[in-house]
Formats: structure tokens, C-alpha cells, sequence
């Protein structure tokens, strides 16, 4: 008899942007929330985005592209004004993130009906961009996992009011020794994750329970272009966690989905 497994239910919520490569011409739709729910479908859970987009070309773009990947864009809104931008170079396959246009961002937050979507998944992934800090602690109120992604900013003031909120928690540093990362996962961990997870770039990655630190490596590939790396690491860490796998499975499981997205342009 074929084993019966449990759906895996992952949303997101907050930013979205178009990522404008201007010196070739191009646009690819991402954002972090949106970049994490498109790679937790690849991996075969359901999921679904909530965010904002405007009503010009992009934000139908945005639209029918996180809708081609399966992903459920049921309480996408279309807000007045334009879709967010970030305008990006590529050096040697290294992204480098230049201006950011906030567009309709700027004014987004969940309603009652978000938060009642939301509430029906396994967990829901936002991060320092998202504009619903104030509203992670509804989530946690209604028994949902929250993961957070605090990018290169976790002291950053938003990031500050999310973290008491948050049960897996992510920054990037790739320049800091392992005795000063050591120092910031448990500094971060004691504000209110249960885990906290430093990515590292080529270094791989750390990772502090309470109780003990976790090292994951690198699956080695040809980079290609490195949009979307850490997100697609979270997906993958949070879908093994949402399988019931332990810390240092999810780390590995991180590194191999980030692996398959650095090997072509754009986040996906």
C-alpha cells in the first residue's frame, strides 16, 4: 500500500518586486516572499502568496507569472500606483541590488480576511520588506509557524518588532567569524525563535537551536546567477522542517534547492 502522506502547506505574504537587469534589458518577477513560495511549489508543497501589486504591465506580469508557477494568488490585491522595482547588475554571476522603487508596497498590510487565509497553513514566511511586522503576532495567536527573513538587517527597526514573533528566523553574513556568528544567532534566538539560521554564501551556513550550533556546507555547482539563492535555502529548509526533519537535514536540504537556482538568470 502506498504510503499516505500530508500535504505540506506553505504561504507567504509581503513584498514583491520586479527585478529589472538594466544593462541587458530584462525583467524577472520576485521578492522574497514571492521567491520563497515559488520554491517550496518546486518541492511539492501547496502554496500560496499574499501581497500587492500595481495596476500597470508589471503588476499583471507579476500576476500571471507566481500564478504559472501553481502557486494560489487568490488574495494577491491590485492597489492604484505602480509595482515595485529593484534594479539589478550582474558581476562575474554575483547579483548586486542597486536602487529599489517601493511602489504600492509602501501601503500595504493584512486584513481581517489575510489573516483568516493565512491562518489556514502550516506556516506562513514573510521578511524585513514584507510591511506586516505588526501583524505576525495575529499569525501566532491562531497557532501558525511564522519564518522570517531579516536579510542583511536583523537589527533593523521592522526586524526588531518581528522577532519576538517569529519560530525560524534567517540573516545573511557572509564576512563575520564563526565566533562572532555564534554570538549573534544567540543573541537573536533569545529574543523568540526557536531557531536561528545564518546563510554564508560559498561558507554555507549556521544555525542555533538553544541548545547547540548546526554547520551546513555548499553543494557545488556552476553559479550562474546568485537571485535568489538565500530564499530558495529557506524554502528548502522549511520544507524539510514542515516534514518533521531535524536542523541538519534542513540545512542540507537549503543548500541543495539553493544549488539548482544559482545555475541559471533570474530568481526563477
Amino acid at each position: 500500500m502506498a504510503e499516505n502522506r500530508k500535504r505540506i502547506r506553505i504561504a507567504t505574504a509581503g513584498d514583491n518586486c520586479m527585478d529589472i537587469y538594466d544593462e541587458a534589458g530584462k525583467a524577472f518577477p520576485g521578492g522574497n516572499p514571492v521567491n520563497v513560495a515559488v520554491y517550496a511549489a518546486r518541492l511539492g508543497a501547496e502554496t500560496a502568496y499574499v501581497g500587492p501589486v500595481g495596476t500597470d504591465d508589471y503588476g499583471k506580469q507579476m500576476i500571471a507569472a507566481i500564478r504559472g508557477k501553481g502557486v494560489d494568488v487568490s488574495h494577491m490585491k491590485i492597489l492604484p500606483g505602480a509595482t515595485a522595482v529593484t534594479h539589478v547588475k550582474l558581476a562575474d554571476g554575483d547579483r548586486i541590488l542597486g536602487e529599489y522603487e517601493e511602489g504600492v508596497m509602501a501601503d500595504f498590510r493584512l486584513d481581517d480576511a489575510d489573516i483568516e487565509f493565512l491562518a489556514g497553513y502550516d506556516m506562513v514566511v514573510t521578511g524585513l520588506w514584507g510591511t506586516i511586522e505588526d501583524e505576525l503576532f495575529r499569525l501566532r495567536e491562531r497557532g501558525v509557524l511564522v519564518a522570517y527573513d531579516f536579510a542583511t538587517r536583523p537589527y533593523d527597526p521592522a526586524a526588531v518588532k518581528a522577532i519576538a514573533h517569529v519560530d525560524y528566523g534567517f540573516f545573511a553574513d557572509d564576512e563575520k567569524t564563526d565566533e562572532e556568528l555564534q554570538g549573534e544567532l544567540t543573541a537573536l534566538q533569545e529574543k523568540g525563535p526557536k531557531v536561528m539560521v545564518v546563510t554564508r554564501g560559498g561558507k554555507g551556513s549556521m544555525a542555533y537551536d538553544g541548545a547547540r550550533f548546526y554547520y551546513g556546507g555548499i553543494v557545488p555547482c556552476e553559479v550562474v546567477d546568485t537571485m535568489g539563492a538565500g530564499d530558495s535555502f529557506i524554502a528548502g529548509f522549511l520544507y524539510a522542517v514542515c516534514e518533521g526533519k531535524g536542523i541538519a537535514e534542513a540545512m542540507a536540504a537549503g543548500a541543495a534547492n539553493s544549488s539548482v537556482t544559482i545555475g541559471y538568470v533570474g530568481a526563477w
